[in-house]
């Protein structure tokens, strides 16, 4: 008998290091032999590149480990949907989190570079336009930082909403295209690509069982191409996921078309589909604007939840029984509203719930966070533009507020007014769908973004509903991350607290509050007077490099000491 070979086993790779030696060791590998960049004569966006992908190695061992982790705990995530998501530059961020800004500084001096001057390649990442985007950028760093399940999910944007030049003293706005050189940070994932259904009509139908449903029909498809990006917590190995969807077609061009000489013709359904990615934030004053915006909305709702829908059937088949307990969907502002009807659609139409079923599961897992207290920017599309383009939306929309208003008219009999104001559709010339009224009808929860904004909700633009569901709206202060904006931005100043208290302040705001002792110390406020200086210099700096105008920094504010 032939003796048998000794079973193969796949070979392990090292896990790999975190000092400026092997930093460098894996940007020279990438920069020569992935890029193929000259030694000698390598681009600072060939550096920057390389030391990227060196980066994400690091940030995907502890991806993976992360990921791994929360399978096995099996406990509640939350999947946080916003438009925007206002990341800055990555590098710099990635190399605070994971404790590695003295090692690529180090390393660089080796091959006689700056990390500041690398730092300058990278583009901000046009994924968000200002507050919103950044407080959900900060959320996420935040959330990773604290070791908490959270997954974000936004849309892949070719161009940011614009760049900005002075010239002769006039604001220019030209295309920010933030992609043109690559991004080496994310990942593509066409595994997990998602159809997006637009237009069409709803069918009835009866199931094998003989029971009635409801089917989305002739509809008009485009692809959701997922890309990761990988989100560090500070120094604690953890690392989270931002899912962000790019559009495309389902065919690339119509071959007969082409061929018949008929070009723009052959490509149209390509360009109409990647048109739903292509801008942030695309201005909405025509009827074309309103289309595409409402576009963007559905295919980020729709995708995302696709993709958490699909992760639990292939673990649970089709038993929803736990579903609840296990997710929370975060809708960052009115733009992701369509997550609730499309929750319904989901569960109903493809997995075949009951209507009371798949609300008790849509109520209990949707979460509403409001940032404006202003009526007329709180989001409103046309029922018929509704129709025609997300009709079996609206079917669903239209039943959760029958249903919703019955619900009112037990608790105040009679009171026609009050069913007006609550009603997610607005009656008067043209019928509007009211996306925060449907957000607030459709979550467990609601929430401001202050404590004082959280009390004009509940008194004043919410405040019927908080009658209805007192116990709905609660209060979570925003805030961005001290690490970026104090520890990264301010190195001066972060030198001068860790000398003063410690380092522990880093991981716990808290312990900033020991810093009041020091308010009565003459030296200790001369020098942190000192710091600002220095700032207003190097804030005068960049203006003049950018602009070329000169600031006098000593005019910019007056320092006490």
């Amino acid at each position: 008998m032939p003796s048998q070979r000794p079973r193969k086993t796949a070979c392990s790779l090292p896990s790999l290091g975190m000092d400026a030696s092997s930093l460098c060791m894996d940007t020279r590998h990438y920069l020569l032999r992935t890029l193929g960049a000259e030694e000698s004569a390598s681009s600072g966006n060939s550096v920057y590149t390389a030391l990227a992908m060196s980066l994400r190695d690091r940030l995907i061992e502890r991806w993976k480990t992360t990921q791994k982790k929360v399978a096995a705990e099996n406990g509640k995530r939350t999947f946080y949907l916003s438009l925007e998501f206002l990341l800055g530059r990555t590098m710099g961020n990635t190399l605070l989190n994971l404790g590695l800004e003295d090692a690529a500084r180090d390393m660089l001096t080796q091959e006689h570079r700056k990390l500041t001057d690398l730092l300058e390649v990278e583009p901000d990442a046009g994924l968000g336009n200002g507050g919103l985007g950044r407080l959900a950028a900060c959320f996420l760093d935040s959330c990773a930082s604290l070791g908490l399940p959270v997954t974000g999910y936004g849309i892949r944007y070719d161009y940011g909403m614009f760049r900005q030049e002075i010239r002769g003293g006039e604001q220019l706005e030209e295309p920010d295209h933030w992609l043109k050189n690559g991004y080496p940070w994310e990942l593509k994932r066409p595994e997990r690509v998602r159809r997006i259904h637009f237009f069409g009509r709803s069918d009835t139908y009866h199931d094998a069982h003989g029971k009635m449903r409801q089917r989305w029909v002739d509809t008009h498809d485009v692809l959701a191409v997922p890309y990761d990006i990988p989100i560090p917590g500070y120094r604690n190995d953890v690392v989270n996921t931002l899912r962000l969807w790019r559009a495309a077609a389902t065919d690339i061009f119509d071959l007969g078309e082409f061929n018949a000489g008929a070009y723009p013709e052959a490509v149209a359904a390509k360009n109409s589909a990647e048109h739903i990615s292509m801008v942030l934030y695309p201005n909405d004053s025509s009827e074309n604007g309103k289309e595409l915006r409402l576009r963007q909305q559905y295919f980020l709702a729709s995708a995302s939840l696709q993709d958490v829908v699909a992760d639990w059937v292939a673990v649970h088949g089709e038993n929803f029984r736990d579903f609840a307990e296990h997710h929370c969907f975060q809708l960052n502002d009115t733009h992701p509203s369509c997550a609730v009807p499309e929750l319904m659609r989901l569960l109903m139409d493809e997995h075949s719930l009951s209507w009371q079923d798949a609300w008790d599961i849509t109520s209990h897992t949707m979460a509403y966070t409001n940032h404006t207290l202003l009526p007329e920017a709180l989001e409103r599309w046309s029922v018929r533009l509704f129709r025609q383009l997300l009709p079996r939306l609206l079917e669903i929309i239209l039943e959760i507020n029958g249903r919703f208003l019955q619900e009112v008219a037990r608790h105040a009999p009679g009171d026609t007014d009050l069913l007006r104001r609550l009603s997610i559709i607005e009656e008067g010339g043209e019928q509007m769908v009211r996306m925060a009224h449907l957000a607030v009808v459709g979550s467990f929860s609601v929430n401001g973004v202050a404590t004082l904004h959280t009390q004009l909700l509940r008194d004043e633009l919410f405040a019927d509903f908080h009658r209805l569901w007192p116990k709905k709206f609660n209060n979570k202060t925003n805030g961005v991350t001290p690490r970026r904006w104090l520890q990264w931005a301010n190195p001066g100043l972060r030198d001068l607290i860790t000398e003063r208290i410690g380092p522990d302040w880093k991981y716990d705001l808290e312990r900033l509050r020991d810093l009041a002792a020091a308010a009565d110390d003459a030296g200790f406020r001369k020098r942190w007077a000192e710091v600002r200086r220095v700032n207003k210099k190097r804030l005068a700096a960049l203006v003049h490099q950018h602009t070329g105008v000169t600031f006098i920094s000593e005019a910019l504010a007056a320092c006490r000491t």
